[in-house]
């Protein structure tokens, strides 16, 4: 907050494609709200009339991932989010897009209203406790809108909900050479492979589920290291591509999970790819999974394309071995 508020925190741009980055988002979006039973409907006439841009994906994703957080958690168990977004504007090469987002939560005050974007504001005097929040979030916000040349309103009414209502420009950027796109993806294909994911963490889980299956890949999933180790040893030779796993988890970790598999009495479990996935991300980290007998390690949260250019990496390598 204070870098934006001093000028200190570099607006950098780059090619984004707005689809990806809201796709992904969704995920993100769709797994908290599920976890409070709340729906979330993002309009089906949402077009993208120019997909491309240059922009800051991380305030980009900062700024949504704040507004949709805020209306998840102050939204009561079977509540609704909805979203539509609109092209307001095309003109000297800038493109104009308009998200209103609403909710039916506990809704806030006129007079709050009046100091949402305030840092540390907070209606309640039991949020910080009950709601974990800091206040800060909205400002946030606010102040990355504003760097971005883009405008924020919110309206809202107590018990009934509240709609946020943002407009951004976008520098409009052009397209990738698409036939390179297209080799790229051919290239990292995973689609029809068998893997095993093993997650602890339900939300992670699901988000990683869902952008393997979108890339089709075929995915199995367990909660430990041990039923990893159980699932691998009952299932008939080559029945997994590969198997992505977590590090810290209860019951079995997943590095001493994949010294159980490659420890096993059967052909495939000397060769078959293990693929770290840990926010520890430092040089020593990394050189603990090698250790282990894993083949790579991922950082979280995870990147679809490096997650599906390092599963392509080594299972290239496995049918080459065979």
């Amino acid at each position: 907050m204070s870098k934006l508020e001093d000028g200190r925190e570099e607006l950098s741009s780059e090619l984004v494609c707005l689809p990806d980055v809201f796709y992904d988002m969704k995920a993100i979006i769709d797994g908290s709200a599920l976890d409070k039973g709340i729906s979330v409907d993002f309009s089906e006439d949402s077009i993208w009339v120019h997909p491309y841009v240059i922009t800051n994906p991380l305030y980009l994703r900062q700024i949504f991932l704040n507004i949709y957080g805020n209306s998840i958690k102050f939204t009561n168990f079977g509540g609704k989010i909805s979203t539509k977004q609109e092209c307001i504007e095309e003109k000297d090469n800038v493109i104009t897009y308009r998200w209103i987002i609403s909710d039916t939560g506990i809704g806030m005050s006129k007079e709050f209203l009046k100091h949402i974007f305030e840092p540390f504001a907070q209606e309640r005097a039991d949020a910080r406790s009950n709601y974990h929040g800091t206040g800060l979030g909205m400002a946030i916000v606010k102040k990355m809108i504003d760097k971005m040349g883009g405008t924020i309103s919110v309206t809202s009414e107590v018990g009934k909900g509240s709609t946020f209502v943002v407009e951004l420009p976008f520098e409009m950027g052009a397209a990738p050479e698409k036939s390179k796109k297209e080799e790229a993806d051919k290239e990292n294909s995973i689609h029809g492979l068998n893997l095993m994911l093993v997650e602890d963490n339900e939300l992670n889980a699901e988000v990683a589920e869902i952008l393997l299956e979108d890339e089709g890949a075929i995915i199995t999933m367990v909660n430990d290291g041990q039923q990893a180790v159980e699932l691998f040893n009952n299932n008939p030779v080559g029945t997994f591509d590969a198997i992505l796993m977590d590090i810290m988890m209860p019951v079995m970790d997943g590095l001493t999970a994949t010294k159980a598999i490659r420890a096993l009495n059967r052909p495939d479990a000397g060769i078959i790819p293990i693929i770290a996935m840990t926010a520890n991300d430092f040089a020593e980290d990394v050189q603990r999974c090698l250790d282990a007998g894993m083949n790579a390690h991922l950082a979280k949260p995870l990147d679809i394309e490096k997650v599906k250019k390092t599963i392509c990496e080594h299972t290239i390598e496995l049918y080459n071995k065979e």
